[in-house]
């Protein structure tokens, strides 16, 4: 008996070798966009970084209000990629059509709000991020140089909407080989117009944090572009996007359904990217060199949490399929071999990030004190990564069967009802060490992975949702 109950278990977390073969083929290839992008992310924060310190705080800034936009940019095309995954699952290409054309709408609109906002409101947001003691300079110098390098982004906000409403369709339907050439592409345009406009080599001007955001910008209609082209030439392997556009008709019982679970995580996205950017705040009135350290542990985490970001994306393509499909079975068996299998991974990937912690913040050209900061909080995160990964599979679980209240409830409320309360509360009316607050703060992930193991095992979510659309 005991022996059954042992092959049974490891049937359930181990997967065959054609079960890792269809893993490998949708997430490699997001690993290496995803890893390259983060790479060249590392460098650019390093040569904004070796321009100053103010700059580089007034570029983290910006990115941190920026990641609100992208995050309900993704938040809002979800509701309409549940049902496209669950419709490719299918081999429904008119549905993904439809879910293509509502993507587009949710996109343009998201893009104007945005704009409406950064445009009226941006130095109050970027003032709140200054703390308190900081040189009255230094204060004007970091407004100044992020209110330069976000009147520039702004340019990208509708190339990068577009884009996504391309890569995230051709994901859904298991394709992630074109979104990561277009997204290569895209980031060596990034990479080399940084170096030439940053610091004004081979006869560019030099533009400093102004620079990095052109070649940002330009790295988005790179981007777009090729995404675009290269979807409409293959309609033949891409027969969804025949006609995609020729309308913009979307059935109204299936454009009520996904906004009725889009509109959860939406809502959910904005809250908890909002959430981020509130916990940030809270940090940053430690001084401008707590700021700085986040920056580069963020910038250096982003590069190591590649695999488990990527394995919730194969969780919402394989299990969004299995249930789309009416494959029950190896929907569940598929969630916990991957949820296995992203924390096995991600107990390699802190213990080389742990190795590194103390070397990589010395590449950037700043004070001993933010370094020294930045390693600290590099080992927190190595540290609790696992628990990352787990919380982040269960958050995408949830997010297949088309649950997104209860998303909504386990990610962004989580956020707003614990994590931020106690990072304001610890931040503003204690003296404790920035160390110890930020290990707090990340360390209630773990209350996280427990409700989610329950929520996962007890199978709320499965679901098949587009036959009650």
């Amino acid at each position: 008996m005991k022996v059954k109950n042992k092959m049974k278990l490891k049937s359930n977390l181990i997967g065959t070798k054609d079960f890792y073969r269809r893993v490998f083929a949708i997430v490699v290839p997001m690993i290496i966009q995803n890893t390259i992008t983060n790479v060249v992310s590392l460098l650019d924060n390093v040569m904004v970084g070796r321009v100053g310190t103010l700059q580089m705080s007034a570029v983290t800034i910006v990115n941190q209000l920026m990641f609100i936009f992208y995050l309900c940019i993704f938040g809002g095309m979800a509701g309409a990629g549940i049902f496209s995954t669950q419709y490719a699952g299918a081999n429904d290409n008119n549905g993904i059509r439809h879910c293509m054309r509502m993507k587009a709408i949710v996109g343009v609109l998201m893009t104007a709000i945005a704009l409406g906002v950064f445009v009226l409101f941006k130095e109050p947001l970027i003032q709140t991020y200054i703390a308190k003691d900081t040189l009255p300079e230094d204060a004007a110098a970091t407004i100044k140089y992020a209110v330069d390098y976000i009147n520039i982004m702004l340019i990208g906000l509708l190339p990068f909407a577009i884009m996504q409403v391309y890569a995230s369709t051709l994901r859904e339907v298991g394709e992630t080989k074109l979104p990561m050439i277009a997204s290569i592409s895209a980031i060596m345009v990034n990479l080399v117009f940084n170096y030439l406009l940053i610091f004004g080599k081979f006869g560019f001007p030099r533009l400093e944090v102004a620079g990095a955001a052109i070649a940002t910008v330009l790295s988005r209609f790179v981007e777009a572009a090729i995404i675009i082209i290269a979807t409409t030439l293959k309609h033949q392997k891409y027969p969804f996007i025949i006609g995609a556009f020729k309308s913009l008709y979307i059935p109204w019982n299936l454009a009520k359904q996904i906004i009725t679970k889009g509109m959860p995580l939406l809502v959910n996205e904005f809250l908890w990217s909002s959430s981020m950017a509130v916990l940030l705040q809270c940090y940053s009135v430690r001084g401008i060199n707590v700021l700085a350290a986040v920056n580069i542990s963020n910038t250096v985490n982003n590069l190591f949490n590649v695999v488990f970001l990527t394995m919730g994306n194969a969780v919402a393509i394989i299990v969004g399929q299995h249930l789309g499909a009416n494959r029950i079975k190896e929907a569940k068996q598929s969630v916990w071999q991957l949820l296995t299998l992203s924390v096995g991974c991600c107990l390699v990937m802190g213990g080389v990030m742990a190795c590194l912690a103390p070397i990589i913040p010395h590449i950037y050209k700043t004070e001993p004190v933010v370094k020294q900061m930045a390693t600290h909080f590099l080992l927190v995160v190595a540290a609790l990564m696992p628990v990352f990964a787990f919380a982040h599979n269960c958050y995408f679980t949830l997010r297949s069967g088309g649950r997104t209240l209860i998303t909504f409830l386990f990610d962004s409320a989580f956020s707003w009802v614990i994590v931020v309360p106690l990072a304001f509360v610890l931040s503003k009316y204690t003296t404790l060490p920035i160390l110890s607050l930020f290990l707090i703060v990340q360390s209630l992930d773990i209350i996280k992975c427990v409700i989610g193991f329950f929520m996962v095992k007890n199978g709320m979510w499965i679901r098949n949702i587009i036959n009650e659309s």
